[in-house]
C-alpha cells in the first residue's frame, strides 16, 4: 500500500479544515437575519427622543457596520488558515524553495509579513466603510438642518459677491461680473435697485456700517461709493423648497440656469452715478471694504497694492505695497482699525492702522497655493482659505503656525464667518458649501441636487446672524444667490 506523503497529508488537513469552516459560515449567515430582527425589537422596545426616520436610518446603519466586521472576521480566519498550511508544507518539504534553504525565522519573517498585509488591508477597509457610513447619516442630518429658502435670479452673468446691509432696512447686495451690482429684498426675492455705474465686472459690494451706502469693486481699476434709498414690498407666502430628490448629487447643464433676467423689473430703481469714485489703482480692483467707523475704505487690487482712502475727499492715505503677485481680497476688523489682505503670492498680510504713526505688517505664510480670502473673527483670530484646498485659523499673537487647519476636496473661495456662532461657511469650486466650527470639525453640507443648491461654482458666502428667515447667503457663477436658513442650536447639538 503506497504511504501518503507528508505534503499531501497536509493538505488534506486543511481542505477538511475548509470544508468544516464552510459549513460554519452557512450556518452563520442562516442565522443572521433571525438575530437581526431579535436587535432590531430590542432597540425598537427602548425608549429614543430620536423620529423613527433618524432611528430606522441608524439601526440600518449599524446593521452594516455589523456585517463588514463579521465579513473582514471571516477573511481574517482564512488568511491565517492559509498561512498555517503554508508553513506545514514548507515543513514536510524540508523547509526548502526552490533549492533554497528557509530558517524559522524567515519562516516567521513571512508569517509575519502576511499579518502585517492583512491589519493593513482590515484598516483601509474599515476606514473606507466607517467613512461612506458616516458621510450618508450627515447628508441626511444636514437636509433637515438647512434649508433653502429663497433664490435670487436677475443677473445676466456670474455672482462674484454678496453681502448684505448693517442697517434699518435689512437688504441684500450682489455684485456681478454682468457690470451691475442689485440690491435685494430678502423676504420676496424682489430686486429694489440696480446699479449700472461701472464699465467693468463689479467683483466686491460692501454696505456702510451706520448710513444707506453702498462700496463696489470693480474691474474698470476704480472702486465707487453710491448711495441708495429702498423701500421693501409686502411679503408674500414662500414657496416650500424643502422637499428634495433622493439623490445628492445630480450633475446640471447651462440649460437648467436661470433665465438671464429673471425678476428685475423695467421698474426697478436704477442708480448711474456713484458719489465718489476712488481712482489709484492700475489694475482689475477685485475687492474693498469699510473701516471701523465708515470714514476710510480699503482697496485691493490686481496691481499688487490695496490702497486706503479717505472717503470724505477721495484722497489715498496710504499705499499698501509688499505682496509679490495679485491680491484676492481684502478684509476690515469690525472693532479695530486692522485690515488683512490675501494674495496669489500664497500668503495674506496684517496691516495695524491703530497707531497713526506706526503701521505695522505682519506677513502669514501657511499656504501652498493663492489664499483666496482672509477673514476676520471674534478676538485675536483670522480665519484663511486658499487654493491649495485647506482653510486654517490662525491666533494674532502667533503667526508661526496655525491653531486648526481643515482639509477639503476643492479649492475655497470668499469666506465668511458667523462671529456670534464661530460657524465657518466654506464655498467651493466644485458648487458645495460646507460649514465647520472654529475647531475645524465639520457641521454640515448645504443640500445640493437637480432641483435646489448652486449649479456651478459658488464664489462667496455672507451671514446675517439676526435676520429670522435667511441667516446664510450664498452666490455662484450660475448667476444667482441662495438664502438659507440654518439650524444653529439643532447644528451645534449634532456636533
Amino acid at each position: 500500500m503506497p504511504i501518503e506523503s507528508g505534503s499531501c497529508a497536509s493538505a488534506r488537513q486543511a481542505k477538511q479544515k475548509r470544508k468544516s469552516h464552510s459549513l460554519s459560515i452557512r450556518r452563520t449567515n442562516s442565522s443572521e437575519q433571525e438575530r437581526a430582527g431579535l436587535q432590531r425589537d430590542m432597540l425598537e422596545g427602548q425608549d429614543s427622543k430620536l423620529p423613527s426616520a433618524v432611528r430606522n436610518t441608524l439601526l440600518e446603519l449599524f446593521g452594516q457596520i455589523e456585517r463588514e466586521f463579521e465579513n473582514l472576521y471571516i477573511e481574517n480566519l482564512e488568511l491565517r488558515r492559509e498561512v498555517d498550511t503554508l508553513n506545514e508544507r514548507l515543513a514536510g518539504e524540508g523547509q526548502t524553495i526552490d533549492g533554497a534553504e528557509l530558517s524559522k525565522g524567515q519562516l516567521k519573517t513571512k508569517a509575519s509579513h502576511s499579518t502585517s498585509q492583512l491589519s493593513q488591508k482590515l484598516k483601509t477597509t474599515y476606514k473606507a466603510s466607517t467613512s461612506k457610513i458616516v458621510s450618508s447619516f450627515k447628508t441626511t442630518t444636514s437636509r433637515a438642518i438647512c434649508q433653502l429658502v429663497k433664490e435670487y435670479v436677475g443677473h445676466r452673468d456670474g455672482i462674484w459677491d454678496v453681502s448684505v446691509a448693517k442697517t434699518q432696512p435689512v437688504v441684500l447686495g450682489t455684485a456681478s461680473a454682468d457690470h451691475t451690482a442689485l440690491l435685494w429684498s430678502i423676504e420676496t426675492g424682489k430686486c429694489l435697485v440696480k446699479y449700472v455705474g461701472h464699465v467693468g465686472s463689479v467683483n466686491s459690494i460692501k454696505f456702510h456700517p451706520t448710513e444707506q451706502v453702498a462700496l463696489t469693486a470693480s474691474g474698470d481699476q476704480t472702486a465707487h461709493i453710491w448711495r441708495y434709498i429702498v423701500q421693501l414690498p409686502t411679503p408674500q407666502p414662500t414657496a416650500d423648497c424643502n422637499q428634495v430628490s433622493g439623490e445628492d448629487e445630480v450633475e446640471c447643464s447651462d440649460k437648467d440656469e436661470p433665465d438671464g433676467d429673471g425678476d428685475v423689473s423695467s421698474d426697478c430703481p436704477t442708480v448711474r452715478a456713484p458719489l465718489t469714485s476712488l481712482k489709484s489703482h492700475q489694475g482689475v480692483v477685485i475687492a474693498a471694504d469699510w473701516l471701523v467707523g465708515g470714514k476710510q475704505a480699503v482697496t485691493a487690487s490686481w496691481d499688487r497694492t490695496a490702497n486706503l482712502y479717505d472717503v470724505e475727499t477721495s484722497e489715498l492715505v496710504h499705499s499698501l505695497t509688499g505682496h509679490d503677485q495679485e491680491l484676492t481680497h481684502c478684509c476690515t476688523h469690525p472693532t479695530q482699525r486692522l485690515v488683512v489682505t490675501s494674495s496669489r503670492d500664497t500668503t495674506f498680510r496684517l496691516w495695524d492702522f491703530r497707531d497713526p504713526s506706526i503701521h505695522s505688517v505682519n506677513v502669514f505664510q501657511g499656504h501652498t497655493d493663492t489664499v483666496t480670502s482672509a477673514v476676520f473673527t471674534v478676538g485675536d483670530n483670522v480665519v484663511s482659505g486658499s487654493d491649495d484646498r485647506t482653510v486654517k485659523v490662525w491666533d494674532l499673537k502667533n503667526m508661526r503656525s496655525p491653531i486648526a487647519t481643515i482639509r477639503t476636496d476643492s479649492a475655497v473661495n470668499r469666506i465668511n464667518v458667523c462671529v456670534g456662532q464661530r460657524i465657518i461657511a466654506l464655498p467651493h469650486d466644485n458648487r458645495q458649501v460646507r460649514l465647520f466650527d472654529m475647531s475645524g470639525v465639520r457641521l454640515a453640507r448645504l443640500p445640493r441636487s437637480n432641483r435646489q443648491g448652486h449649479r456651478r461654482m459658488v464664489c462667496c458666502s455672507a451671514w446675517c446672524e439676526d435676520h429670522p428667515i435667511c441667516n446664510l447667503f450664498t452666490c455662484g457663477f450660475d448667476r444667482q444667490a441662495i438664502g438659507w436658513n440654518i439650524n444653529i442650536p439643532a447644528l451645534l447639538q449634532e456636533k
